[in-house]
């Protein structure tokens, strides 16, 4: 919005109420956000440490890998494939030099979401397995040595074996 049109608005909305502050945030570009954020931090009431200061989630290694894995294939899709994708976790092996090697499944439900998964040339797989390993580094502090495969699992989400296979 133009800045005549803000000054106006800020106006308006301060004669509404007694607020402790007004910050015009502009999401699309990204203007105050951090401003905003670190207000709202800051209000946030102190609360019960829950877990030790080096554990950071009650779920296992496995599960947060898998769904970190799942999130950067349904985030890179988008609306082309539906929430019928599942993340198996095959082998983890931590290695002597640091590095942790990580073999995963995406499981999906018919071939052509397969095709869509893996993209031209492997493109879209080669992105997803990046992004999901450089969150991965970050969140288990470790060097990832990340292969993912695709596979077609008919009707997963109908099958009760399928289902208690992947950890649903």
């Amino acid at each position: 919005m133009k800045q005549q049109r803000l000054v106006e608005q800020l106006a308006a909305v301060e004669q509404m109420g007694a607020w402790r502050e007004i910050i015009p945030v502009s999401a699309v570009q990204g203007k105050k956000v951090d401003e905003l954020r670190d207000l709202l931090v800051e209000l946030l009431p102190e609360g019960p440490q829950y877990y030790p200061d080096d554990v950071f989630s009650d779920q296992p290694r496995e599960f947060l890998i898998a769904e970190i894995i799942r999130e950067k294939a349904l985030e890179l899709t988008r609306q082309e494939i539906p929430h019928s994708i599942a993340t198996l976790i095959e082998e983890i092996v931590d290695r002597d030099d640091g590095v942790t090697e990580i073999q995963a499944m995406l499981y999906v439900e018919r071939d052509s979401q397969k095709g869509i998964v893996i993209g031209k040339g492997g493109a879209m797989l080669k992105e997803i397995s990046t992004r999901a390993r450089r969150e991965l580094e970050w969140i288990l502090g470790t060097k990832i040595f990340l292969r993912v495969q695709v596979k077609v699992a008919r009707e997963w989400q109908r099958d009760p074996r399928a289902l208690q296979q992947l950890g649903y």
